[in-house]
């Protein structure tokens, strides 16, 4: 007889949906650590793996929108981590994962402590761009804390040496990986950073893997960097690499060689800049003194025309001036009343006076159609003329003095005699008389 038939049996589709539910809702995102076995892409994209261990194994996809975006290719035997939820594939009733994250486990794990540390740190104020300091512009000494044979101290020191010669360069060695190597260069960054020998400290270091710079991760060389006294460029990695040290570093440079530039100025730069300085230091000298020159005159002329025997020189010398035009100009005035004087006896000895009149009348009947008045007032001024004129002959005429009775002996050429001296004996001579001339010659015997 069969058995009566429950009426809460399930069926396959409703028991796999029950479990899938369940799985679900107590799994809503985990993380497992596994290697990789099966893996398979299949021409749609997705991702189909298997993640196991030792003892079991779980099967797991990855559609392609979450595909990819895997930074790797996943390969068979890798070992990964991946975060997913747990289902139930409801076809066949298996138990699957469904990813939506992968990488591969030794670095992410890192990564997640490196993303949570630089969280933390953030948080706490250690990254601010308000407390880091600027370099000096020009380092005398640097400290390059770095391993004593990689290729990073050579780059650094070999551009050190080409840019600027000057610059005195130490290197501090330290392990740069491995165990213990965050002590040490932390330990090393303390004692250079407070022995106040050191004008800039550099924490260098080549590429590598995050593995290999987890070194310069430390929690402490992060805060021992953010407190040193001493400016601090981290140039750890690569340009793609990115350290904790490189964000509590006052400065981060993308390679060591990039550090070593920023830290001291070119030769030539600075020598182009000296030059241009000293020809604008030379111009401003010149124009200086041009205006103290200046100055120095104005104030010479003011101090001297303040200077009693200054002003007492100048009027001396506008009174010396004053005299010699002055004397000039009688000597002038003298000569033309001398030359005036003589010309007039010149005219008046060679012209009587009533021929003088009578040209005067000749002239007078010539302008005879000119007004009655104007006649009259010319001629009263030739009448007046004539006065003088004929004064001035009476006042320096010999003439008169022959009226008197006197005589005026002359040479035949009109060298007058005025002494004894001036005739020889037997010279024949001319005596001006007031009514005539007589020739007489020098008797010998009555010179006397």
């Amino acid at each position: 007889m069969p058995a009566e038939q429950p009426a809460n049996a399930l069926t396959p589709s409703q028991l796999n949906t029950l479990a899938r539910d369940m799985l679900e809702g107590g799994f809503p995102s985990v993380w497992i650590e596994a290697e990789l076995g099966n893996v398979a892409r299949p021409s749609s994209g997705h991702l189909y793996l298997t993640l196991k261990d030792e003892r079991a194994q779980v099967r797991a996809a990855m559609f392609k929108s979450r595909a990819g975006w895997l930074k790797f290719q996943p390969r068979q035997g890798m070992r990964v981590l991946a975060r997913g939820r747990v289902t139930l594939y409801e076809a066949r009733g298996e138990f699957q994962m469904v990813l939506d994250h992968m990488e591969e486990a030794g670095e992410g794990a890192l990564r997640r402590a490196f993303d949570e540390l630089k969280a933390k740190l953030h948080s706490e104020g250690l990254f601010e761009e308000g407390r880091k300091r600027p370099l000096p512009a020009y380092a005398r000494r640097v400290a390059i804390i770095t391993s004593p044979t990689g290729a990073a101290v050579r780059d650094v020191l070999s551009v050190l040496g080409r840019r600027f010669p000057l610059v005195h360069a130490e290197v501090l060695p330290v392990p740069v990986q491995g165990e213990g190597a965050a002590t040490r260069i932390t330990a090393m960054l303390h004692r250079a950073g407070h022995c106040t020998r050191y004008d800039v400290l550099v924490l260098a270091r080549g590429g590598g893997s995050l593995e290999d710079l987890w070194a310069f991760n430390d929690e402490a060389l992060a805060r021992a960097i953010a407190a040193s006294p001493v400016p601090v460029v981290s140039a750890v990695g690569h340009e793609t690499d990115f350290s904790l040290a490189d964000f509590a570093a006052d400065l981060r440079a993308p390679t060591p060689s990039v550090a070593a530039e920023l830290l001291v100025p070119s030769c030539e730069d600075l020598q182009h800049r000296l030059q241009l300085l000293s020809r604008r230091l030379a111009a401003a000298q010149r124009h200086h003194l041009q205006r103290a020159m200046q100055r120095s005159d104005r104030a010479v002329l003011r101090l001297n025309a303040c200077r009693p025997q200054a002003r007492l020189d100048l009027l001396y010398r506008r009174q010396a001036e004053a005299l010699r035009r002055l004397r000039a100009a009688w000597q002038r005035r003298l000569a033309r009343e001398q030359s005036r004087v003589g010309h007039a006896g010149a005219v008046l000895r060679a012209v009587h006076p009533r021929q003088r009149l009578s040209r005067l009348r000749e002239r007078l009947a010539a302008v005879s159609h000119r007004p009655q008045a104007t006649i009259a007032r010319r001629l009263g001024n030739h009448a007046l003329q004539l006065r003088g004129l004929a004064r001035s002959l009476e006042a320096v005429s010999p003439l008169a003095t022959v009226a008197r009775g006197y005589a005026i002996l002359s040479h035949p050429d009109g060298r007058v005699v005025r002494g004894v001296l001036d005739a020889q004996p037997g010279d024949l001579l001319q005596a001006r008389l007031a009514d005539g001339t007589l020739a007489v010659r020098v008797d010998p015997s009555d010179r006397t």
